[in-house]
């Protein structure tokens, strides 16, 4: 299958990039923030260790994206992983944005980025969420519409389940 998964993008606000390893500093002093993950299955990666582990992860990849601003700042982070053998879905995730950047707009737009891109050429977007990240799961579900189905067990906890198709996202991007 022939999917981009370190494009770049451009919207209004933000430009999403490849993740290079140029980005170690500016990635994580945005990550270096607990109410970013205080809901997160693993509510400490904000320490040393868990951050260098989190960046070296999001570089081997091979799917992450820098989110940054109009004069070039990273303000945050995206990550498409491989499609499933069907070809019929991504898995868009471990999104999170700097704190100033945490309105209805900034997340959708990042979203709209990601999401417009996947469905250029997969019916589905599939998204996970700690299930006690409430937060994330009320975004999810109403700025962005996204399906509950299921409950998965992964190496950092249980997480919710989403789907959100090409046609229930509907070009809201």
């Amino acid at each position: 299958m022939d999917f981009d998964r370190q494009p770049t993008l451009q919207g209004p606000k933000f430009r999403l990039r490849p993740l290079g390893a140029a980005d170690r500093d500016a990635f994580i002093a945005v990550a270096d923030d607990p109410l970013i993950w205080e809901e997160h299955p693993e509510s400490d990666r904000a320490t040393a260790d868990k951050l260098e582990r989190f960046f070296a992860d999001s570089l081997a990849s091979g799917g992450a994206l820098a989110v940054t601003t109009a004069d070039g700042a990273v303000v945050g982070s995206s990550r498409f992983e491989r499609p499933d053998e069907s070809g019929d879905r991504i898995l868009v995730d471990h999104t999170f944005l700097a704190r100033d950047y945490w309105t209805r707009e900034d997340y959708t737009e990042v979203k709209a980025l990601v999401f417009d891109h996947a469905f250029a050429t997969f019916p589905t977007v599939e998204l996970r969420v700690g299930v006690d990240n409430a937060r994330t799961r009320g975004a999810v579900e109403d700025f962005l519409g996204a399906t509950f189905v299921d409950t998965v067990t992964t190496p950092l906890g249980d997480h919710a389940v989403y789907e959100l198709s090409r046609e229930a996202w509907g070009g809201r991007g």
